[in-house]
């Protein structure tokens, strides 16, 4: 009886194809628009995780100045060199600890020029940030304690100052000093805040503060903890350590931070996550507006087949027989929209995927419950025509004109 009720649904769908497509159309645009949500939405959740494990995991950044709240100052009291070195001598388990100050300089090379980030540092730097070296070398130990005029170079200052040219060797100027290229760093791209990582020239610290800042202050402490260590117990530790090289008396706050990158990447999948999620719900409105047009088209399919109905009742069909042509009707045409749309959106998925520079991430739980969904849309708002036309009177469905 299935199978007879199947192709009944079947040839009426293809009797009206325009008619049913029209129908169909709000399933597909609704089951389309949730699974492109919730795909892009997940490719954007793991670039976030990529772009934060590629800048550091493990990484803790110390910075200067109060967490700032209602009746807070900033009080921004700058680190010297020592506190580095005293976080890496007194707190365990530490891979590295580097000594951070940067500043916004136009770099400048024959007749190109171009703004960059110059990061006075050490080599601890380079494992502090999980970068690596594509070619050349780190700094030698006299050049870090002199001040040389040498640097390392990300590749998008290489592309705007070089283009094609091998850098390797190369001077550039940074505002009054003539600097030596002595090695490029390889490529990470952008980061999880939108920042070109490539655009950087880092020197050594006793030259960024000699010819750049004209103190000995540091800005940032990068600390890279060693893998299986708890960063939270190492941020603990930090913590106490500051307290008691800063002279913070129990009863006062922190003048600086310690931000774990862990922390950093949770929130920022957690509001990727919750966004995914709001204009997953916004789209899945479509499929309301789907059942909605399915309900009232099979209404109409009704009234049309009045007569139908009513002979098939007279020769000895049984109400549950009508009722389940229809309803199949229904479900068939939803299911169409479902896959129809689940084509639909998994092409565009790999298409804004690819525009939008996000790795497409396949998700079947989502695929198959937008398809059981826009089933489930056909059997609800079926229903209700199903039901009517299976309580038709014959002799009154007869008469019908």
């Amino acid at each position: 009886m299935i199978g007879n009720t199947l192709l009944l649904a079947l040839r009426e769908i293809r009797r009206n194809v325009m008619r049913s497509i029209l129908t169909i159309l709000g399933i597909v645009i609704g089951v389309a628009a949730v699974i492109i949500m919730v795909t892009i939405g997940g490719g954007a959740t793991v670039q976030v995780k990529q772009q934060i494990a590629s800048m550091g995991s493990n990484l803790l950044m110390v910075t200067p100045g109060k967490r700032m709240g209602p009746g807070q100052s900033s009080g921004n009291i700058p680190f010297k060199q020592s506190d580095a070195e005293a976080i890496a001598r007194e707190v365990g388990s530490l891979q590295s600890v580097s000594p951070v100050s940067s500043k916004s300089v136009k770099a400048i090379f024959g007749n190109q020029n171009w703004s960059t980030q110059v990061t006075g540092t050490d080599n601890s730097y380079i494992m502090a940030t999980n970068r690596s070296i594509k070619s050349g070398r780190q700094f030698t130990d006299s050049e870090a304690r002199s001040g040389a005029a040498v640097c390392i170079v990300g590749e998008t200052v290489v592309k705007k100052l070089f283009g094609g040219q091998d850098a390797l060797g190369e001077k550039i100027r940074l505002e009054n000093i003539s600097c030596e290229i002595i090695a490029i760093l390889m490529g990470k791209g952008q980061s999880s805040m939108g920042t070109d990582q490539d655009d950087i020239v880092v020197i050594p610290l006793s030259t960024f503060q000699r010819r750049f800042a004209g103190n000995q202050d540091v800005s940032m402490i990068q600390i890279s903890v060693q893998d299986g260590v708890s960063t939270e117990k190492v941020q603990k530790d930090i913590e106490q350590l500051l307290r008691v090289r800063r002279h913070i008396s129990p009863s006062d706050d922190d003048n600086f931070n310690v931000m774990d990158m862990k922390e950093i990447a949770s929130m920022l999948t957690g509001t990727t996550q919750m966004m995914t999620a709001l204009l997953s719900a916004v789209a899945a409105v479509s499929l309301l507006v789907g059942g909605i047009g399915i309900m009232n088209i099979m209404l109409v399919s009704v009234t049309e087949r009045t007569r139908e109905i009513g002979i098939r009742l007279a020769i000895g069909a049984f109400e549950h027989e009508v009722l389940l042509q229809f309803l199949v009707e229904a479900v068939v045409l939803s299911s169409f929209g479902g896959l129809i749309g689940i084509v639909i959106a998994l092409v565009t998925s790999v298409w804004l995927a690819g525009i939008l520079g996000v790795p497409f991430v396949f998700n079947a739980g989502i695929v198959l419950v937008a398809f059981l969904f826009s089933a489930a849309v056909g059997v609800i708002f079926g229903y209700f025509p199903a039901l009517k036309a299976a309580r038709l009177d014959p002799i009154e469905a007869l008469r019908h004109e």
